[in-house]
């Protein structure tokens, strides 16, 4: 019997009990799945999510591996009582949802719909076609899992894609930077620019004022990533002053998003309620199972985190 702790919030075991439950009898495993346990030593794999009630591992001396719900793993890599390896969720549906999100987004700014969506006016307002997409440059930071995905189907669509992350990266038809230089140098091009970067004390407002004076003018940004990537103050002094033509923004520093909080009021801003890639029950849980079933037959976890780095 392999015993599973899920330490997340209430509302998320009403929505996986079941399916969890199924897709640990698909992949052939012996499961009891549980809430809470008087006997954590007992204990061999935790499904958790940051907003549950678990913030101390040292109890579960059994322990092979934690399981994040999430993508994002900013609030628990750093947890010094931790010492067992943390996979982050790399789920099909998430990256999907995510290039969906992403690729939509690009295109609205790119062919200016919401001149026409919102000028139901009357007036004509010919001769306001846009650019081909391959005479438009789209620059990712970020180029993991989902930052490439996201790359490469803009790349489909022939946009000139660019991309940053620290370490090199080779893409097809994504031209990568990498390191100080690299980041500038990606900025200073990038007429849409696409936020997909993990939070580390490095990324941590990578889009302040210096950087932002950077992008060429009337730039759009779109951040699906972290809200902390972003100098929200510097951001806005762009909008208010044309630097930056629009900003759509699906992550914030608090959520959700104070309903008196400028960007919601501001006419270049677009807000989103942190819904461009949402972790799927169903393909989430096979996800799970599928690293439970490695972990009971020796193999390797999948998608493991790298605690210095961060993600």
């Amino acid at each position: 019997m392999i015993n599973v702790l899920f330490a997340a919030g209430s509302d998320r075991w009403a929505q996986y009990e079941a399916p969890l439950s199924d897709a640990f009898v698909r992949a052939g495993l012996d499961v009891r799945l549980m809430v809470k346990t008087d006997t954590p030593a007992s204990i061999d794999y935790i499904v958790y999510a940051p907003n549950g009630p678990l913030s101390d591992f040292t109890p579960f001396t059994g322990l092979k591996a934690v399981l994040n719900l999430w993508a994002g793993v900013e609030n628990v890599v750093g947890n010094p009582t931790l010492s067992v390896p943390l996979c982050r969720m790399v789920d099909p549906s998430l990256t999907d949802g995510m290039v969906e999100w992403v690729t939509g987004h690009v295109l609205r700014h790119h062919l200016g719909m919401d001149t026409h969506i919102h000028g139901q006016d009357g007036i004509w307002r010919a001769g306001t076609a846009p650019p081909l997409a391959k005479d438009r440059r789209v620059v990712v930071l970020g180029l993991g899992e989902l930052g490439a995905a996201c790359a490469q189907s803009l790349a489909r669509v022939k946009f000139q894609v660019h991309g940053w992350s620290r370490s090199q990266k080779s893409i097809d038809g994504v031209m990568c930077y990498s390191g100080e230089g690299g980041l500038k140098a990606a900025l200073c091009i990038a007429d849409i620019l696409v936020l997909l970067l993990p939070l580390t004390a490095e990324t941590e407002n990578i889009l302040n004022r210096e950087m932002l004076a950077l992008l060429p003018q009337a730039a759009v940004i779109l951040n699906p990533g972290r809200g902390a990537l972003i100098e929200d103050e510097a951001l806005l002094d762009a909008l208010n002053d044309g630097g930056i033509a629009h900003a759509t923004l699906d992550v914030f520093r608090e959520e959700p998003l104070p309903p008196d909080h400028p960007y919601w009021a501001h006419p270049r801003v677009t807000v989103t309620p942190h819904i461009a890639s949402e972790t799927r029950v169903g393909s989430a849980s096979q996800v799970i199972a599928d690293n439970i079933r490695r972990g009971q037959a020796g193999l390797p976890f999948l998608h493991v985190v790298d605690r210095k780095a961060g993600y």
